[in-house]
């Protein structure tokens, strides 16, 4: 459904943001039906930033019950709320952000919910799940051909996930010398569709149409780093051991079903797994500094007002981006150290035998068959295929 042109008030309520990215960007963020999943300290903060850049609705879902733990970090809920269904609780406060947004709640179980469950949602967001959910929400997401983002935070640290699975975008910019080429590959996922030309405030301006390729975070989790560190032991020096963690934690979650705890064995397989993780990554295993591994320990599971302003704005700052396909989006895995304030984002992207590599200049190629035999939910047949990133790069 087409919205109705924006009144006069919509207009100078959101007039930076239609200066900023033009009026046909700003209707397509009018018109963005958002689901979010989980309304913790994370998901609040990205709930607060889309309903204040005048999205159309939110339906926040979460079966959580409100703690004595919540209100050390989200800031919507109050002591009467104890109890209470997490998001049926904070959805009234934030509707008060934003009068003009449709703000809905859904208080069930988001694990089981089949691929028709999306088909409603123009972006589906899941915050601070285990991993297996996740990757359970993104291969339904594949299937309904709805843009995905996995987020979650513990303590210092966070991560962003992004499988927009083929997206296209503008980017305006002066022109220069080099010729922008439409059909030409940029990069292994990324290539120019069309380029066309305007004067603005006296400079010649090109208009130049991208599409990217996504994988999903299954194939992600067990990607390599960018053939631009492999081949760097320099580069390779400086990947955060946050990466390595964090794939630990998730092997660790999945094989023993619960967050690493203080006790000498958890300590102990966690430790293991983080260093499988660093030698698979094909990092210096001296990258695996003890007091990283005992502060990452120390952060699971715990929330920071901090972390979560910092990671849920640069999501919502995404999201955004891409409902107004503007700019170039995150591809693929942002994760932060809010100990450095590095702020690293790696593309990781599965390796494909050389004769699966040739990729079309227009449109997404076909699942090799051993991942569709092998990966019957990853294969996510949809109007674009399965967009297969063969080959690894990092975005500039």
């Amino acid at each position: 459904m087409v919205p109705a042109a924006a009144t006069n008030d919509e207009i100078a309520l959101y007039d930076r943001q239609i200066r900023l990215w033009g009026v046909q960007a700003q209707e397509r963020i009018r018109s963005a039906k958002i689901l979010l999943v989980s309304v913790k300290a994370l998901g609040t903060e990205i709930a607060k930033n889309l309903i204040l850049n005048g999205i159309n609705s939110i339906t926040i879902m979460d079966d959580g019950i409100v703690t004595d733990d919540d209100f050390g970090a989200q800031y919507f809920l109050r002591e009467e709320d104890l109890g209470k269904n997490r998001a049926e609780s904070a959805a009234p406060r934030l509707q008060e952000l934003n009068p003009r947004v449709s703000v809905q709640t859904d208080a069930s179980d988001i694990r089981g919910k089949g691929p028709d469950f999306y088909v409603p949602f123009d972006m589906v967001i899941a915050c601070d799940l285990d991993f297996s959910t996740l990757g359970q929400i993104n291969a339904a997401c594949r299937i309904s051909n709805k843009p995905f983002y996995a987020t979650g935070m513990h303590g210092f640290y966070g991560f962003i996930f992004a499988d927009l699975i083929s997206h296209e975008y503008i980017v305006e910019r002066e022109m220069s010398n080099v010729t922008t080429v439409p059909g030409k590959a940029e990069a292994a996922t990324r290539v120019v569709v069309e380029v066309t030309n305007k004067k603005e405030n006296g400079k010649n301006i090109e208009m130049v149409k991208k599409r990217e390729f996504y994988s999903p975070l299954l194939l992600a989790n067990t990607s390599p780093l960018p053939q631009e560190y492999l081949r760097s032991r320099r580069r390779l020096k400086l990947v955060t051991p946050l990466l390595p963690c964090l794939r630990a934690l998730w092997d660790f979650e999945r094989n023993y079903g619960h967050m690493p705890s203080h006790t000498h064995e958890d300590l102990k397989k966690f430790t293991e797994l983080a260093t499988e993780k660093v030698k698979e990554l094909q990092m210096p295993i001296d990258s695996l500094r003890a007091d990283f591994l005992r502060s990452f320990l120390q952060n699971i599971g715990s929330e920071l007002v901090p972390t979560a302003a910092f990671v849920g704005g640069r999501l919502s700052e995404d999201a955004i981006n891409v409902l107004g396909k503007r700019e170039q989006p995150i591809q693929n895995l942002a994760l932060f150290d809010g100990e450095s304030f590095d702020g690293p984002i790696y593309a990781l992207h599965p390796i494909f035998p050389e004769e699966q590599m040739a990729m079309p200049t227009f449109g997404a190629p076909a699942a090799p068959q051993a991942l569709q035999e092998q990966m019957p939910m990853a294969n996510f047949i949809n109007g674009n295929g399965m967009p297969q990133n063969q080959g690894v790069f990092e975005i500039a």
